[in-house]
């Protein structure tokens, strides 16, 4: 009796599958190849049905390799087609009509975008090469790795990646995170045990997509089981064609409790720094920021003004515009230069002109408050938490007050040094032996909600 056409359809499939399976890694394989099954043959057409998310990333990567595997079986089939199962055609077939748009991923932002990026001298490259993976993923480099100082824009470059390829190219799948969180998700999943349970979801979300945005990955640094993890995903990513984008606060080299093995994968691609922006940058992010709060642009020079006098922080300049736009209205004034300078001139307590207190962001704590909160917290005083006394107790405290200054205002190292009679590299090391401990449910991690609790913030997501 002579085999059914579906049986025959079935054969073939597997055979080419069965080459495919020995030409590809196995990653690949199970990401883009395993979810596919033929649904279909009509003339020189094999019809097969899968994911969306696969459909396009076959057709480009491995669409050639898997119709020469076809050919070897079946000469006379020439093209292998998606088909769409809510259009069936003739002999069983379908036709594609393309692919639906996925979500927003989970913690992207609606609003960044590469149209609201502004560009300047210091991160004209840095956009090129988010757009250049945007426009196509895996491809141009991978992996993309942005670092800099907070501030300078580098979440922007990982969203507006994100946000465009949701809108230009629903049928690669997005996740976008932060180191943070992808070690507190880890955490969670091996609590969780049980086979197929927690441990195996979180390998199938952050495995099978078809770009990984990670933010801040410097918190990796001293977390050998996340390190781990997340080197796997790094090698089934890479060996699946998927884009991975990183951002951190120093370029991979410099990330130095991380395993060699891992900061060497980090520059396999493209290493690119994000500066701070020049004058011209400034005043161009300036006005676009009063336009968009309907606030009136100010004068040319007004905006020259703010620029001038607040350091190359793209936060700092948005709080600095908020102040003087509250100034102005308070005063019943139109904002001059003259107002500015007023307005944002440091001062203390008491209210006289200070050199030596930096300007601060609305609606983020001081520095003075952080360092009373961490002395309320961990019984110190703030004499001794500034002076050069080191038993182990106030090395802690310092510690953390550092790390709080650093992630939850827009203070720069050399500032938050000097507030604590420190220098630069005294201030990076305690911020890393801090990333390093930060484990949920720790005493550091407890201490840390002690203190954002206290300041009335939020707390670090882990």
């Amino acid at each position: 009796m002579a085999d059914s056409p579906g049986q025959e359809l079935n054969e073939i499939w597997e055979a080419v599958r069965e080459d495919l399976r020995h030409t590809l890694p196995a990653s690949a394989f199970e990401s883009w190849l395993e979810p596919l099954r033929a649904v279909g043959l009509q003339g020189s057409r094999l019809y097969v049905q899968g994911p969306d998310r696969v459909r396009d990333w076959f057709e480009r990567r491995y669409g050639s390799l898997a119709i020469a595997a076809l050919q070897r079986r079946a000469p006379s089939v020439t093209e292998i087609v998606f088909a769409d199962p809510a259009n069936q055609t003739a002999g069983g077939a379908t036709a594609t009509n393309g692919s639906s748009a996925s979500s927003i991923p989970a913690g992207l932002e609606r609003d960044l975008d590469f149209d609201r990026f502004v560009i300047g001298s210091g991160n004209r490259f840095a956009h090129a090469a988010a757009l250049s993976v945007a426009e196509s993923p895996g491809e141009s480099y991978n992996p993309l790795f942005l670092y800099g100082d907070p501030g300078l824009g580098k979440t922007h470059l990982l969203v507006s990646i994100a946000n465009y390829l949701r809108r230009q190219r629903p049928d690669v799948t997005v996740v976008y995170t932060t180191a943070e969180r992808f070690t507190s998700e880890f955490v969670s999943a091996l609590r969780s045990g049980g086979k197929g349970g927690g441990a195996e979801a979180f390998k199938r979300k952050y495995r099978s997509v078809g770009a990984l945005l990670i933010d801040d990955v410097q918190f990796l640094e001293g977390k050998a089981k996340t390190e781990d993890e997340f080197f796997h995903t790094f090698n089934e990513l890479y060996a699946a064609g998927s884009q991975i984008v990183l951002s951190s606060d120093r370029p991979p080299e410099a990330i130095e409790a991380l395993t060699e093995r891992m900061r060497d994968r980090f520059a396999w691609g493209l290493t690119v720094e994000v500066k701070g922006p020049d004058l011209q940058t400034r005043v161009a992010l300036l006005r676009r920021l009063a336009a968009e709060r309907a606030m009136g642009v100010p004068d040319i020079e007004v905006l020259r003004q703010i620029a001038v006098s607040v350091p190359a922080n793209l936060r700092k300049l948005e709080g600095a515009l908020t102040r003087v736009s509250a100034f102005a209205s308070l005063l019943g004034e139109t904002p001059t230069p003259e107002l500015v300078r007023e307005a944002l001139a440091p001062r203390g307590r008491s209210g006289e002109l200070t050199e030596s207190l930096p300007l601060e962001t609305p609606g983020e704590p001081s520095l003075d408050a952080i360092q009373q909160a961490t002395c309320d917290v961990l019984r110190v005083s703030r004499a001794d938490l500034c002076s050069s006394r080191r038993p182990p107790n106030l090395v802690r405290a310092r510690q953390l007050a550092m790390f709080v200054s650093r992630k939850s205002t827009s203070h720069s190292l050399a500032e938050i040094s000097r507030a604590f009679n420190r220098d630069h590299s005294t201030v990076l090391h305690s911020i890393r032996t801090i990333e390093k401990q930060l484990e949920p449910g720790s005493d550091i991690h407890r201490a840390l909600e002690a203190i954002h609790e206290r300041l009335h913030i939020a707390p670090e997501p882990t």
